[in-house]
């Protein structure tokens, strides 16, 4: 017997905080019995465990995609409010996946895709600082002293951030807006956002352009690709799952 949101996290249709907030939302029955306790334990063999009235099992083979998420795309397998969703960019894909982590509805870039509920969770996880790379474009000029703010960590509502890697790209003429690369570990939300705009510099387009080493190399916006089995395996060494052992729970993406 097991917890239910870790038999739905394996089961790859939830990352363990989501499949919490979906219990805590009535939205996961049990044997057709609606369940609304964290404790709730189940057999993922035998019970019947459904999301929105969707049954959920153990995937019988593991899959692995790499989006490039376009603007205006919610980061969910589900919309409550009809808008389109990063599951619907992948007609062809017929078993349940879901986005490791999120971006935010107008943020683009690479976004992975999985059924895999142990890798998700560990390339989640703060304890292994798996780096992600933005581009954003924002108003005014990022200065070399906010740069140097950047990489020391900037003071958010919720704390410190952890010191990031950032260079300033390319600047109007006029000095009315810039691009900045920034690199980041952590997974608050907005991040990036945030850290720019605390330094007075509203973010007009965001970016993702790496995730844990991968890139949108040849993946064109709104196109995915599979994973190869060299990159599964690095991924699953770097977020401590190649010998599969979970790696905790999960954390919130920027």
């Amino acid at each position: 017997m097991e917890r239910l949101q870790k038999i739905i996290s394996k089961a790859g249709a939830a990352s363990r905080r989501e499949a919490e907030r979906l219990i805590l939302a009535g939205r996961v029955t049990l044997n057709g019995r609606v369940v609304t306790e964290l404790g709730t334990q189940a057999d993922g063999e035998q019970d019947v465990i459904a999301i929105d009235g969707v049954s959920i099992s153990a995937p019988k083979q593991k899959l692995y995609f790499l989006l490039n998420k376009p603007k205006r795309c919610i980061s969910a397998v589900k919309d409550d409010r009809g808008r389109r969703t990063v599951i619907d960019l992948l007609p062809e894909v017929e078993e349940y996946i879901y986005p490791v982590g999120r971006l935010d509805y107008d943020t683009e870039g690479l976004l992975l895709l999985t059924n895999d509920g142990d890798l998700m969770n560990g390339l989640l996880h703060p304890r292994y600082e798996i780096e992600k790379t933005y581009i954003a474009k924002a108003q005014g000029v990022v200065t070399g002293e906010d740069i140097k703010k950047l990489c020391r960590g900037i003071m958010l509502e919720d704390g410190m951030t952890a010191p990031a890697r950032a260079k300033l790209l390319e600047r109007a003429d006029n000095g009315s807006w810039c691009r900045v690369q920034l690199t980041i570990h952590e997974g608050r939300n907005r991040q990036v956002r945030r850290m720019l705009q605390a330094l007075g510099h509203r973010v007009q387009e965001l970016k993702r352009v790496a995730f844990a080493g991968l890139t949108l190399e040849g993946v064109p916006r709104g196109g995915y690709r599979s994973l190869t089995g060299e990159e599964v395996a690095r991924l699953k060494k770097i977020a401590g799952t190649a010998a599969g052992k979970p790696a905790g729970n999960a954390r919130k993406e920027s």
